[in-house]
């Protein structure tokens, strides 16, 4: 039996080296090679197709191609995500309350993988209609009572406004708006100026999706204490 499934693939000749599609590939599937884009890892593709819609000279397609189930041994069921493990979508049991902690430690609350903006579907199955938790990346390591204050309940997002490459964060966000149509929002961030631009992406993405949804900012200070939360 035959399936189709798509690949990406890059015309040499229009590709102008701008590097835009590199940029904004967010599973490393794409890398300059002699100043062209070039796939050189398919099965780090999550086939979204970010790349197609950045490339200003039209070099980039999606073909289908068909693959044999029984001779092909990839064809066996992949992981959602391609083959990364950073990017394969995951139910851990931390969120569930079904474990306990082991000795001398607090029982995490995390409930799904992955957790970083760039990684994450925005259609993953923890987002839908779920209370979700965008937090800077330093709050874990500040605040003490994150697991249990923060994140227990609510499906978390990472990522620092200042060191990530950004390119891709407002849009990606706005897809979790639109298609996964949150209870809620919770932004937790550190007190220092530029993780303000947590918040901001945030707003934006609230805004381009056009939902009511609240949001809700809670600022942590570099002490590790609680020093304000606000509804946006």
């Amino acid at each position: 039996m035959t399936a189709a499934k798509t690949k990406i693939v890059i015309d040499e000749e229009k590709c102008i080296g701008c590097e835009q599609c590199v940029n904004v590939c967010q599973g490393g599937a794409l890398e300059m090679v002699n100043g062209k884009a070039k796939l050189v890892r398919e099965d780090y593709c999550d086939h979204l197709g970010r790349c197609i819609g950045k490339c200003p000279a039209g070099a980039i397609t999606f073909e289908k191609e068909k693959v044999d189930n029984k001779n092909n041994k990839k064809s066996k069921s992949r992981p959602e995500g391609g083959g990364c493990p950073s990017m394969q979508n995951k139910t851990l049991s931390g969120g569930s309350g079904d474990t306990e902690p082991s000795a001398g430690s607090e029982k995490s609350e995390l409930g799904a993988w992955p957790i970083q903006l760039h990684l994450i579907r925005p259609d993953a199955p923890q987002f839908l209609n779920s209370d979700v938790l965008i937090a800077a990346s330093c709050t874990a390591f500040s605040f003490g009572n994150f697991h249990q204050f923060l994140l227990r309940g609510k499906s978390l997002v990472i990522a620092c406004p200042k060191l990530d490459k950004t390119e891709g964060y407002e849009e990606k966000l706005t897809e979790l708006f639109v298609q996964a149509q949150p209870r809620s929002i919770t932004i937790a961030r550190m007190e220092v100026p530029c993780c303000s631009g947590l918040t901001a992406l945030a707003e934006n993405a609230r805004n381009s999706a056009e939902t009511g949804t609240v949001l809700r900012e809670v600022t942590i200070g570099l002490d590790g204490n609680l020093i304000g939360e606000r509804h946006l």
